[in-house]
């Protein structure tokens, strides 16, 4: 298995297979106080021949000389800020060769005891290639963080296993991530771990009234689930709930998705799998605070059986929704997840989607949106920043809210078909969670990189959310920096 160590001796006598170190502004190599300065020396000299920059992210990659490692990696680390040297030690990983044995990484401390370097190298190394015919399993790679503390390379242990194995679950292909196999790797998960976990099967949602599930995957074959999770340790006391857009895969149903949109497609149950292993996080970093996490998971098929545009149908909570557009489907199945999760009266509520091309368009591919209460938001977009993930606060304009109203219902699921769809599936979710503090994130595009790897990025799901949600949750537990 991939691990991380604390490395308290010369990153030069480990017998590592690759050495990471730093490049500064200045060009030249960065010292570490653990790597002996004759090695500085003599890396620089090897280095300079390729002139390095100090760009964070620039790599350049000579023969170790002498007795050190055999591949010396050196990257460009910016400003030398934790951001920074999480996207330096993230683009360095990948170029430590092909399933390295163990890399000792001696980039400079990033005032975080370690934790965003050894985050940022496991996760720039994530692959996922179960499904390739060529694919050997292997035992991971040992990265040695010099001068980590141990505090802070358990805590980049937890962080990065639950982003990656957000990562894992998101790009299992369709046919082997439906709900039922969702909500049983959840469970299976929570047991391993101390979370409690329920899940809701077909008949039980119909029985309580779950409408927006029950709707969205009426389509398919292979029926909804709901999944509650909860992480709560003797003495907390608040509640955090968590709920997460759960779409095992998306054909828009009905109102039919064109075909190349459908590709990436099984990335739209990104929110219940970051819910899903932030309460797993929680639980493994032993946080002093209570959290529920809410999967609502449903596959969005067309078929004899599916919703159709112009139905009504009836959330958890009571309110009648006129469904005008069956791709517009995430915010059914979350109505229902947000109006259970509130009846527990927890301190905040936030729920994390896929939910909009929308936000994709004002955003790009790499920021999430925030709605909801300003306070929550602002907390939201603080623990955001202070991981170095994208997110920026927007509006719930209140002219926008009559574009939901219905003649037939209470309200419906699209908005103004002029713009700001976002903003409008923001407003629509706030119908369900009353007086509740709350906060939405929208990582429609965020969550899924259909190009090249980027900084600490890899291919295919990025795992958004997890490490602002876990930040979160140790800023309000009072726990960490």
């Amino acid at each position: 298995m991939t691990s991380l160590h604390a490395l308290t001796t010369d990153p030069a006598a480990t017998g590592a297979d690759a050495l990471i170190v730093g490049i500064g502004q200045d060009a030249t190599v960065v010292a570490h106080p653990l790597l002996g300065a004759d090695w500085v020396a003599q890396i620089g000299v090897a280095v300079a021949a390729l002139e390095p920059s100090g760009k964070v992210g620039a790599v350049t990659v000579v023969p170790g000389p002498a007795s050190l490692p055999r591949r010396v990696v050196a990257v460009g680390i910016g400003d030398g800020s934790a951001n920074d040297a999480r996207i330096a030690a993230g683009v360095a990983s990948r170029a430590c060769g092909k399933r390295p044995a163990s890399v000792a990484i001696a980039l400079p401390d990033d005032g975080l005891g370690g934790a965003a370097v050894a985050e940022g190298a496991v996760l720039g190394a994530y692959e996922f290639s179960e499904y390739k015919s060529t694919y050997e399993p292997w035992d991971g790679t040992a990265w040695h963080v010099a001068g980590a503390s141990e505090a802070a390379i358990a805590h980049a242990s937890i962080v990065a296993a639950a982003v990656a194995g957000t990562r894992d679950l998101v790009n299992t292909p369709p046919l082997d991530m439906f709900p039922a196999a969702l909500a049983d790797a959840a469970a299976q998960l929570a047991t391993q771990v101390g979370v409690d976990a329920q899940v809701w099967e077909a008949q039980q949602l119909a029985d309580e009234g779950f409408g927006g599930l029950l709707a969205v995957g009426m389509g398919s074959a292979r029926l909804p689930r709901l999944v509650r999770l909860a992480w709560n340790p003797s003495g907390a006391s608040e509640t955090v709930a968590l709920v997460g857009k759960g779409i095992t895969f998306d054909t828009g149903g009905i109102s039919l998705k064109p075909p190349k949109s459908m590709e990436t497609m099984k990335s739209d149950m990104s929110g219940a799998a970051a819910v899903l292993h932030t309460v797993i996080a929680a639980a493994r970093a032993e946080l002093p605070i209570a959290v529920t996490g809410w999967l609502c998971i449903a596959e969005n098929m067309p078929s004899g059986t599916a919703q159709r545009p112009s139905d009504v149908i009836r959330i958890y909570n009571g309110t009648t929704v006129e469904v005008m557009n069956t791709d517009a489907e995430g915010r059914l199945v979350l109505a229902d997840g947000l109006s259970r999760a509130v009846e527990e009266a927890p301190v905040v509520v936030i729920d994390v989607a896929t939910l909009t091309g929308a936000q994709g368009a004002a955003l790009g591919t790499r920021t999430s949106g925030v709605m909801g209460s300003a306070d929550v938001r602002a907390d939201i977009i603080a623990a955001a920043d202070e991981v170095g993930e994208a997110m920026w606060p927007m509006p719930l304009p209140g002219h926008l809210r009559e574009s939901i109203d219905s003649k037939v219902a209470d309200i419906k699921n699209t908005g103004d078909p002029q713009g700001g769809g976002m903003l409008s599936a923001g407003l629509f979710l706030k119908e369900f969670v009353g007086d509740t503090p709350w906060a939405h994130l929208d990582i429609a595009r965020p969550a899924f990189n259909d190009g090249g790897a980027y900084g600490f990025t890899a291919p295919g799901a990025t795992g958004a959310a997890v490490r602002t949600l876990v930040r979160y949750l140790e800023r309000r537990a009072g726990v960490g920096n």
